[in-house]
């Protein structure tokens, strides 16, 4: 991490820090300080049912000459407190200069957790084959949502980035820092773009690392790089395996041979007897289970694609990596909503004609269909196995609209036109089944605006 503490030292300068109750730091071993902070269940509603926030902190290694705190989220999301036991020495250059804090996201871990009574269902094969395929799974998200949904408790229909960036303002407060210092990764990257948005006049200085991007209205367009980074990472493992002769697949064209395996699978799944009797691998398996991405990978990529081309497809059989924690999938899709079956063909279509290779891939595993549970405006947004810009299929509740300081506009009153006010979003209409959109008018789902927009009073 030397280049982000390199990068967030830059603006690191002294500022007065701002008044507030100093959060009560307790020895939790390993070299870690915890605490808790109660915070509103639904910042919306301020006065109602309180939850608790973990945090943990590893001190700057010389206090007299640390530069601040810096809060952290390394993504997932999932559980951060845990993660830094494990790998303190990973935040090393950071602690030359910081206090680095990291918080379990509410929901997770040492904050008030949910805990699902069933497990969420896991897709082994996730660029879906038919749509029958894609609503078995639906099916199962729908069954999985509901059981987690009636153990949320006050956190029902509050887990989104919208409540997550006002917890971390009131870390900031608890923190007694004047201005937010931030280092998010991936998941994390969301909570920072929404805080931003949220309380702009109280960002120090953010480093944003593998992001997602959160406010592209366009989802072909936030597809087409990740897309094409895939194309690109599949055509560099065909340009190592024409220039290594350790590739087995060296003296013939790559990507002609991947053309014909997937060719061939899509006519009839290729045996794969290693997996067991009568085990076979599709062409939509095939594109699911090969990752170009890692070039470590490559030499054992290429021999299990010559097997395939010789009628043993067994390497693409295995089934590799863990599910993601099951409340991950439910945080992904308050914020990231799935656009349904239909959309995500005609984007694969489409992506298709300029990355046919793997690239059109890319549609798939940001987000899998559920169906949500049906009829409540409070219950939590419905999972998704995987993550990126799409999440959830079947969107079935009223989505909840946010307005400032937990009011409500009054029945008639005209919507302002001036600044939004710290903590508030400008939002458009919210009909049923919408996504809370973004100071910017546009929808942090990826769609378009509906309606004109207007402020939220």
């Amino acid at each position: 991490m030397n280049t982000a503490a390199s990068l967030i030292l830059g603006a690191a300068v002294a500022v007065a820090p701002v008044t507030t109750t100093p959060l009560s730091w307790r020895d939790c071993g390993d070299g870690l300080l915890c605490a808790r902070l109660q915070v509103p269940a639904d910042w919306s509603r301020r006065s109602g049912p309180e939850i608790a926030i973990g945090l943990a902190k590893l001190p700057a290694r010389d206090q007299a000459r640390k530069k601040g705190v810096l809060l952290v989220n390394t993504g997932g999301p999932g559980e951060q407190v845990a993660l830094l036991r494990q790998a303190k020495a990973a935040f090393a250059d950071l602690t030359e200069w910081f206090d680095v804090v990291i918080f379990d996201p509410r929901g997770f871990g040492g904050s008030t957790a949910i805990d699902c009574p069933i497990p969420a269902p896991f897709a082994t094969e996730w660029v879906f084959p038919n749509r029958a395929a894609y609503d078995a799974y639906a099916a199962k998200n729908h069954a999985f949502g509901q059981a987690c949904a009636e153990k949320a408790g006050v956190l029902s229909g509050n887990l989104n980035s919208w409540q997550i960036a006002h917890d971390m303002e009131a870390i900031r407060k608890a923190l007694g820092q004047a201005r937010l210092t931030y280092f998010g990764n991936s998941h994390g990257t969301v909570l920072g773009q929404a805080y931003a948005e949220l309380f702009p006049r109280r960002v120090g200085r953010m480093y944003l690392d593998s992001v997602f991007d959160h406010t592209t209205p366009d989802l072909r367009a936030w597809l087409r790089p990740r897309a094409k980074a895939l194309e690109g990472n599949f055509a560099r493992f065909a340009g190592w395996c024409r220039s290594t002769v350790t590739c087995a697949l060296h003296g013939n064209d790559p990507a002609a041979v991947w053309d014909e395996v997937m060719a061939r699978a899509r006519r009839e799944p290729i045996p794969a007897p290693e997996a067991g009797p009568g085990a076979r691998v599709s062409d939509t398996q095939l594109a699911s289970r090969a990752t170009f991405s890692f070039a470590d990978t490559w030499e054992r990529l290429a021999a299990g694609l010559a097997r395939a081309q010789a009628g043993d497809a067994s390497y693409f059989a295995k089934v590799e990596g863990a599910p993601d924690p099951d409340l991950s999938r439910v945080v992904l899709c308050a914020d990231l909503p799935y656009p349904g079956y239909d959309q995500v063909k005609k984007l694969e279509t489409a992506l298709r004609r300029d990355t046919p290779h793997i690239g059109w891939r890319a549609v798939w595993p940001n987000g899998q269909p559920l169906r949500g549970p049906a009829g409540d405006p409070d219950l939590p947004a419905p999972p998704c196995h995987g993550a990126g810009s799409a999440a959830c299929a079947h969107r079935q509740w009223r989505a909840r609209r946010h307005h400032p300081a937990g009011r409500r506009p009054p029945a008639g009153r005209p919507a302002s036109r001036g600044p939004l006010p710290e903590g508030r979003r400008r939002a458009c209409p919210l009909p049923v089944r919408r996504p809370v959109r973004t100071r910017a008018c546009t929808p942090l789902s990826g769609r378009r605006p509906a309606a004109p927009c207007r402020d939220d009073v």
